[in-house]
């Protein structure tokens, strides 16, 4: 019995000290067309992560890791978030290019990975 606690334990160290390799997916299913498609559903979450308005879960969880992700080019994202992320950047640099300007300054100030979205997605 106590070898099988020491195992648990243990277990439970590795996992503690080891910490998941993606974002959760918990808000993977959210559905992106219909956000990007009404700027009344798309404000509020370029709002939150620009800290100037209210988040809601999904939107707290993608200000939790935006600049992580964005840095490294979505190492921790699941394949759905990297398509995802890909969709949104895409949108909001062809459309929202006040707001593209304002979270670049926040999360980008120095453009270390703001160009390398601009050219990939052909927008220079």
């Amino acid at each position: 019995m106590k070898t099988i606690i020491i195992c648990l334990m243990s277990l439970a160290a590795v996992v503690i000290a080891y910490p998941r390799e993606t974002y959760t997916d918990r808000f993977d299913n959210v559905n992106l067309d219909e956000i990007l498609e009404n700027r009344r559903l798309l404000v509020p979450y370029i709002k939150c992560i620009l800290d100037q308005g209210k988040c809601s879960p999904d939107g707290k969880e993608l200000k939790l890791h935006i600049k992580e992700a964005l840095s490294n080019d979505c190492a921790k994202c699941t394949e759905k978030q990297k398509s995802g992320t890909r969709k949104v950047l895409t949108h909001i640099i062809s459309n929202e290019k006040d707001y593209w300007n304002e979270l670049k300054a926040k999360y980008d100030p120095d453009n270390n990975f703001s160009k390398k979205y601009e050219k990939e997605y052909g927008l220079v």
